[in-house]
């Protein structure tokens, strides 16, 4: 969500600053904010709305060798150039925050009562106040005593006027990573926003604190303690946050979908059978135990784990539930002797999934396994076995190619269960094959994009879209309306094609648009017939239909004609159509696609 960048080196850092802030706009934000210390005296700049509107604001001739920047997703006080990002206290101190403070109420009375005074109607403030209130000329040790007293999740980067210029940043539950550079280091909340100034990361454990000043960075534990973390060489490239040629980054990632699901699938399979111990070395082991698996997700994870749950029931026999992070998180569960707990994240950041995660208590898991993009996440180190799903960057906040590889990634885990659990080798051999055969499919379906901008132009004016699906493809429809609420903002609803006359038939007239997907299956039939009972009520269908699947239509339907046979990847196909049908129904709108409003792509706050 919020992002957070800041910078000490021998140089002005407010164009690093300014960059860095560009390049974590994928994250979701209403307003940003910089601060840097010139000539001993703290100077700040903040401004409601993108990025561009605060760079306007920035002189190019500053000075600051030292500063913090962020941009803001609105938790607590509406987003507002007074709520925005960084806070000050007594021109002393300004903090920059990314969580939530959860007994912010209780420290403001007292803050209060001490004679401070509140600008803003943020949690964030507070952070400001108690810390100016410990602060002589150690602004270390005045952060810890103030952290001490917090509770919630939360990164931090601190600055303060005093003779030492220093920058201490925190994390307590929201990711943070220093960047290592020459005698220059840096903060963020994500490695992008830094790669134009170097490659070499430091990623802080839960706890810890870091202490940026002339002399370069030190790092201490939640009890502080001196401690030393390995610099890790990042892989990502400063140039894989742009859109090239494609006009949004959901255009340009739908497109990337066979390129990274080839990638997802490089060294891990063969021509018949997956490769052992792709998911880590101690992954036989725990495959060859289990007995259940609990799959936690939220958003369109949830919905990736929901079609695995039909492909581990349907090929491996093991029963498997799953469940939205942010309820599995805070219920009591009965778990099952040999459960494998599984977490799906794009990010990796989740704050529900991986709390989720980290609350686990019973001794009936035999092991956590991860499925993400993101190879240096808290969600990824802090799992037992992990699978990246190598999608590559994802910018847009509405999730795709992170979905297709999850998706694929979940196949691969099926298979590597399977092969240890004596699944027939020519079935598996059939799965592959149709992994294999994957990206090329897609790319064929990808040509249907200017049918379906024509049918776009239907959607224009509506207001309300439902979507049906059947067996394996009811996720694939909660994934469909899911899309299009997020960037076109009309109401979307997906529902199984068979409770349809349990309610939400109630819904259908000549307005509501009702979308399906009819994969040539044991279930056509009956699919078939929820639809004239759209048909009998007025409603007009917008029919995504599999090589061979005969349909009842009349002059009104209008019929997609997708060229894929039945198989088990058929619900990773199915979703391609309904992607650029959103994609081009919100482009149309004039929304902005790659930022929905109200939305974040890093949602690391409950």
């Amino acid at each position: 969500m919020c992002g957070i960048v800041g910078a000490l080196a021998q140089r002005d850092v407010s164009s690093i600053l300014l960059e860095g802030l560009r390049r974590l706009e994928y994250r979701g934000y209403d307003s940003a904010g910089l601060a840097i210390i010139n000539q001993q005296k703290l100077e700040r700049f903040r401004a409601l709305g993108k990025v561009q509107q605060l760079t306007d604001r920035v002189p190019l001739d500053q000075a600051g060798k030292i500063g913090i920047a962020h941009t803001r997703w609105a938790t607590h006080g509406k987003p507002s150039e007074t709520n925005a990002h960084p806070h000050f206290s007594r021109d002393r101190i300004a903090v920059v925050h990314n969580g939530i403070i959860e007994n912010y109420r209780e420290i403001r009375e007292n803050l209060l009562a001490a004679g401070y005074e509140f600008a803003s109607e943020t949690d964030t403030e507070v952070i400001a106040h108690l810390i100016e209130s410990y602060y002589e000329d150690d602004l270390y040790a005045a952060v810890k005593q103030a952290v001490d007293q917090l509770r919630g999740a939360f990164s931090l980067g601190i600055i303060a006027t005093g003779d030492s210029p220093a920058l201490v940043a925190c994390r307590r539950g929201s990711p943070l990573v220093v960047g290592v550079g020459i005698h220059e280091n840096f903060i963020a909340s994500d490695v992008s926003a830094l790669l134009p100034v170097t490659n070499r990361f430091v990623y802080l454990d839960e706890g810890d604190f870091v202490v940026l000043n002339a002399e370069g960075y030190a790092l201490y534990d939640s009890a502080g303690k001196p401690k030393e973390l390995e610099i890790t060489v990042s892989e990502r490239t400063g140039d894989s946050t742009f859109k090239g040629n494609y006009r949004h980054f959901m255009q340009k990632e739908i497109h990337e979908q066979a390129r990274a699901i080839t990638d997802c699938l490089v060294g891990r399979i063969d021509t018949t059978t997956v490769l052992d111990s792709i998911f880590g070395s101690e992954s036989e082991a725990v495959f060859t135990q289990l007995q259940n698996i609990q799959i936690v997700a939220c958003g369109t994870s949830y919905h990736a784990g929901l079609v695995a749950k039909y492909w581990i029931e349907a090929i491996l026999g093991i029963s498997c539930q799953v469940e939205v992070a942010s309820e599995f998180r805070y219920r009591k569960t009965v778990v099952p002797k040999h459960t494998l707990f599984v977490t799906l994240s794009q990010s990796g950041e989740t704050a529900d999934t991986l709390a989720a995660l980290r609350n686990l208590s019973s001794d009936n898991y035999c092991g956590s396994l991860s499925i993400c993009n993101v190879p240096e996440s808290p969600l990824v180190r802090e799992s037992s076995l992990v699978l990246m799903t190598r999608a590559g960057p994802e910018i847009g906040v509405a999730s795709t190619k992170a979905f297709t590889t999850q998706l694929v990634s979940m196949l691969l885990l099926v298979i590597s269960i399977g092969k240890l659990r004596n699944l027939n080798e020519s079935r598996i051999a059939s799965i592959v094959r149709e992994l294999i055969e994957l990206p090329r499919q897609i790319e064929q379906l990808l040509r249907l994009d200017a049918q379906i901008e024509l049918i776009a132009e239907d959607f224009i004016d509506k207001q309300h879209a439902l979507f049906l699906g059947r067996g394996e493809h009811y996720p694939i429809a909660m994934e469909g309306a899911l899309k299009l609420k997020e960037i076109s903002y009309i109401h979307a609803e997906a529902y199984p094609a068979g409770e349809l006359k349990h309610g939400p038939l109630a819904l259908v007239d000549s307005e509501m648009p009702v979308i399906v997907v009819t994969p040539n299956d044991e279930l056509l039939e009956k699919l078939q017939s929820n639809m004239q009972e759209v048909k009998a009520r007025g409603g007009k269908l917008y029919v995504f239909a599999h090589q061979g699947a005969k349909l009842d239509q009349s002059g009104d339907d209008v019929v997609v004609e997708m060229d894929c046979e039945t198989s088990w990847v058929t619900p990773i196909l199915s979703t391609i159509p309904l992607q650029l049908l959103s994609y081009h129904v919100a482009v149309l709108r004039g929304t902005d696609i790659d930022q929905p409003r109200n939305l974040a792509k890093s949602v690391t706050v409950e």
